[in-house]
């Protein structure tokens, strides 16, 4: 059986090497789950995967050409069929999902993912609402508690509050009972205000690195300021979480940012440290928990029909989204 998925055809602009076009459905593994996708979203990561941008990816996904074939991590939608080791959905279920780094795929009518990377979709959420959750909301809940180990009270520093992992970051803090200052545009402090911050830093007029506070804990989402940079705003015990991939080296990326962070916390007390998001079932199910209860909130910037998925990874990457974009299949 074949459906319509968006094909990378090689490296370079979305507009150039994605193509909607017929390919075969994927198999269901054992362990597999396949879904009628209803809806995806789009990350930052498939930006960068799509450019090779910075090239040392290639080493990861293919040399000279791509080797995953459809992009897409986040999907929400209908459980078509199971396989037969399948326990914990069934045909007809309405779930959500995330396949990053586990064959992708999710920019397509239909995606198979193993079992640990869906759960049931949160009652209260449309299928684009969902789609806008797995990997944004799994980073910045990653970041803040395991990494960042944050506790009440403790006084959090989100940099790039308005984007897709930030507004979730945002709210995740805050159910944390961390006091939340955003770091944001001036267009966007009344978002970031209304998701929960108890204070916001405009950065088009105010450098946070110079900011007369000091925090537990910084989770640097977006920006380039470097890890020394940011150490100075910290308390003497506090704790930087570098997940932000902008750089200007197109050949490693922040890879020379990350690695001084790393060297700079073998001094002091201060911690820096980075990481990459493990998607996850449990994780899931506790963002599930969250957004029923009313905590958590998706925030949607923009929807685009799959026909688009290339000018919706330009959106992304131009920057200045707010919360999620969405793929509507």
């Amino acid at each position: 059986m074949t459906m319509k998925a968006i094909v990378l055809n090689g490296y370079g602009a979305p507009h150039d090497v994605l193509r909607l076009t017929d390919v075969d459905e994927p198999l269901v593994a054992d362990d597999g789950v396949l879904v009628d996708v209803q809806a995806a979203s789009v990350n930052s990561a498939d930006w960068h995967i799509i450019r090779a941008d910075p090239a040392l990816a290639r080493l990861q996904f293919g040399l000279r050409r791509p080797n995953l074939g459809v992009p897409g991590c986040d999907f929400a939608g209908i459980v078509k069929a199971v396989g037969k080791d399948v326990t914990t959905v069934g045909a007809g279920d309405e779930v959500f999902g995330c396949s990053f780094m586990q064959g992708f795929g999710t920019f397509a009518e239909r995606v198979s993912a193993p079992e640990h990377l869906v759960a049931r979709k949160p009652a209260n959420l449309t299928h684009a609402e969902a789609a806008a959750v797995p990997l944004a909301a799994m980073t910045a809940l990653q970041g803040l508690r395991d990494h960042g180990r944050v506790e009440a009270g403790h006084h959090v520093l989100i940099v790039g509050a308005s984007g897709g992992v930030g507004t979730f970051a945002v709210q995740i803090a805050k159910s944390l009972g961390a006091v939340v200052t955003a770091v944001c545009s001036t267009r966007n402090t009344e978002l970031v205000r209304g998701l929960g911050a108890d204070r916001t830093i405009d950065y088009t007029t105010e450098d946070f690195t110079h900011d007369a506070a000091r925090y537990d804990l910084i989770l640097q989402v977006s920006g380039a300021q470097s890890a020394s940079a940011c150490r100075r705003v910290l308390t003497a015990t506090g704790t930087l979480v570098q997940i932000s991939g902008d750089s200007d080296h197109r050949w490693i990326g922040p890879v020379p940012r990350v690695i001084g962070g790393r060297l700079l916390s073998a001094f002091g007390k201060r911690t820096v440290t980075s990481f990459t998001v493990r998607p996850n079932r449990t994780d899931l199910e506790h963002l599930t928990t969250l957004i029923a209860s009313g905590v958590v909130t998706p925030v949607i910037d923009r929807t685009f029909p799959l026909s688009e998925t290339a000018a919706a990874i330009d959106h992304v990457h131009a920057g200045h989204t707010r919360g999620k974009v969405v793929i509507t299949v």
